[in-house]
């Protein structure tokens, strides 16, 4: 082998391991990313239900249900247009509570129900997660909406 025919081989090498490299690290992403969905999006059937992603609203107040003796727990999650009935089991972060904004992230069920796997609640009382109060927004016309108990919901 002459030394350019050598020298050609290696940027050959080189090229086809950044390009298994590139490929590796794109599909890597394509698993790890996570959409952003309201409960309106998911009603109207454009939330996958096959794959994860994250469903984002407020707690409807009246709705947590926990089950005696164990970590399983039902509530819905609203926009104030629409409702999903999301089901989890596991500890909830301390600042869960209802009427407050709320992402869980995994997967909807064939019945409709979101099985969380994983539950962020808001950090106090004024804050909202801004996809949440984003999305709200923009099904109320570009305001917060007031929620039925006649408070006012916090702005971001």
């Amino acid at each position: 082998m002459t030394p350019r025919q050598r020298r050609l081989a290696l940027v050959a090498g080189i090229l086809a391991g950044v390009s298994v490299a590139a490929l590796l690290a794109m599909r890597a992403f394509q698993d790890n990313v996570m959409f952003f969905f309201d409960p309106s999006q998911v009603a109207s059937g454009e939330a996958p239900v096959d794959k994860r992603f994250r469903l984002g609203g407020m707690v409807r107040p009246g709705t947590v249900q926990r089950t005696p003796g164990s970590l399983e727990m039902r509530f819905v999650v609203t926009d104030f247009k629409r409702d999903v009935p999301v089901r989890y089991e596991g500890v909830v972060p301390d600042l869960f509570r209802e009427n407050q904004g709320v992402v869980a992230h995994g997967r909807l069920g064939r019945d409709g129900t979101f099985v969380a796997d994983e539950i962020l609640a808001k950090h106090d009382e004024n804050y909202m997660p801004p996809e949440v109060a984003k999305a709200i927004k923009e099904k109320h016309g570009g305001v917060m909406p007031v929620n039925p108990d006649h408070k006012a919901v916090p702005r971001t």
